[in-house]
């Protein structure tokens, strides 16, 4: 799947769930590479619910949102076309 963010550096993220919604990869396009590659190898082998409940509402500076948020939204979108 792949998910257009809303107001972040990163201007998408790519991701593949597995069976009971175990991250297999996530990758972002755009944004802080190093953070966002962190970000990626700590959040790929766990369950989609619990990166949603860790990373939801984190926010940037004075933005709304998120690299981080907007992950957690991502898995939202893919579990609810699941």
């Amino acid at each position: 799947m792949i998910y257009r963010t809303k107001g972040t550096c990163s201007s998408s993220i790519e991701l593949d769930l597995g069976p009971d919604h175990v991250i297999q990869n996530v990758s972002f396009t755009g944004g802080c590479n190093g953070n966002l590659q962190g970000i990626s190898k700590l959040v790929t082998g766990r369950k989609a619910e619990d990166v949603i409940d860790s990373l939801e509402g984190i926010r940037c500076g004075f933005r709304n949102t998120s690299c981080p948020d907007q992950l957690a939204k991502a898995l939202k979108a893919a579990l609810a076309g699941s």
